[in-house]
């Protein structure tokens, strides 16, 4: 599950609507970059909007243990760094199931 801007709090809130309704429904918070800058402040870069999106999960009371949070920085692109277009497909924040104890189906997608 990818969250863009555009409709992303809706998302998120379905999310965490859903963990909270799950409690043993786990997740990674992936966070990406595109390559503009270095490598360090990438990694760094993508670690905070991670975060971002966990500590939101968790203020609408996902339980902390049930969400994890990693960043990729700019290893893992989906789309050409040579374009701005490309740039901002690959500033992204992916949310990957690491655990679905009997199996939770989460939609993702616009309303």
């Amino acid at each position: 599950m990818v969250c863009g801007a555009a409709g992303g709090r809706h998302l998120l809130a379905r999310v965490a609507a859903d963990q909270v309704k799950y409690p043993k429904l786990r997740i990674e918070v992936q966070g990406h970059t595109d390559s503009t800058g270095s490598e360090r402040y990438n990694l760094q870069l993508s670690q905070r909007r991670a975060e971002a999106v966990r500590e939101y999960l968790i203020a609408q009371g996902v339980a902390p243990g049930q969400v994890e949070a990693r960043g990729y920085g700019e290893m893992q692109p989906i789309a050409d760094n040579s374009t701005a277009e490309g740039r901002a497909r690959n500033r992204r924040v992916v949310m990957r199931v690491l655990e679905n104890p009997g199996h939770v189906e989460v939609e993702a997608g616009q309303p």
